[in-house]
């Protein structure tokens, strides 16, 4: 749009003036907030139907205006983190694995920080993360904090895991290419509690189609395990060779060594029944 279409958009759509407002010495309307002028003559020779000045935005109304713009953006963002987190979380409880709520008691969490900061790197390289460790070390909870964070800026995320990809998978028989084509269309997709699914040689077949076809897409994987790094670089046979080799290729192994937070999270539930009974032995 020229400046004379524009200011021909503003006339259109201007509003009245202000009881507060007054005409200044060039003859223009002006604002009695922020005394700025609220019009603008046209450029030399140009008029719209007889009228040779246009409407113009003081300062009040541009603040309004931005204002106004801000929130709408913030709504829509709002709106579509809400869409991204309905459609990326198996479980609700997973939009609460936040940096924001993190206790702090993990030391690899400055990695997962790390992998947010840098996403577009990390998603040109095709750079995932093998998270490994004991039962109740948060693992989870850090692959959690990183789509969180990430939907949080847009980017669409899936969080699942292969008991639930089994079970979709063998009951939908005829879209089974499908379904695995839109698992590898996220983003980032992040496979949660991998080797605790069955390992029949049916579900090791899919697990493989799942691990090579997102390997083939080009994009990043996260995965959480409890196998240990021997284990994954020491397979039992060959139908897991050939998954963990995909995996160990694709992620770069991160040893989550944090406190046990299941067994603290026991052991504050006892101090709180045993104050709640005066102290009081029991036997549970």
């Amino acid at each position: 749009m020229s400046d004379y279409d524009n200011a021909i958009f503003r006339l259109a759509t201007a509003q009245g003036a202000e009881p507060e407002d007054y005409t200044g010495e060039d003859g223009l309307l002006y604002c009695g907030s922020c005394r700025q002028p609220k019009e603008a003559y046209f450029p030399e020779g140009k008029t719209f139907f007889g009228r040779d000045r246009h409407p113009k935005e003081c300062d009040c109304q541009r603040k309004r205006r931005e204002t106004l713009e801000a929130s709408h953006r913030e709504y829509k963002h709002r709106e579509e983190v809400e869409r991204l987190k309905r459609i990326g979380f198996t479980d609700p409880a997973m939009r609460e694995w936040t940096f924001e709520n993190d206790n702090g008691k993990c030391p690899q969490m400055h990695k997962a920080h790390a992998y947010v900061e840098c996403w577009e790197e990390m998603k040109a390289g095709n750079i995932g993360y093998l998270l490994w460790g004991m039962v109740g070390t948060g693992k989870s909870y850090f692959a959690g904090c990183i789509a969180n964070a990430l939907m949080e800026k847009e980017v669409s995320v899936c969080m699942t895991n292969f008991a639930l990809i089994l079970n979709d998978l063998a009951a939908s028989y005829k879209d089974r290419n499908e379904y695995i084509a839109r698992l590898c269309s996220f983003p980032l997709l992040i496979l949660d509690d991998f080797g605790m699914e069955r390992g029949t040689e049916y579900g090791l077949e899919q697990v493989y189609n799942v691990i090579d076809s997102r390997y083939r897409s080009g994009k990043p994987l996260i995965v959480t395990t409890n196998l240990t790094l021997e284990e994954l670089q020491n397979p039992e046979d060959t139908a897991h060779a050939r998954i963990y080799d995909r995996l160990t290729e694709m992620c770069t192994p991160v040893c989550i060594t944090g406190e046990n937070f299941r067994k603290a999270k026991a052991q504050a539930k006892m101090g709180r029944l045993k104050s709640l009974l005066n102290g009081k032995e029991i036997c549970l």
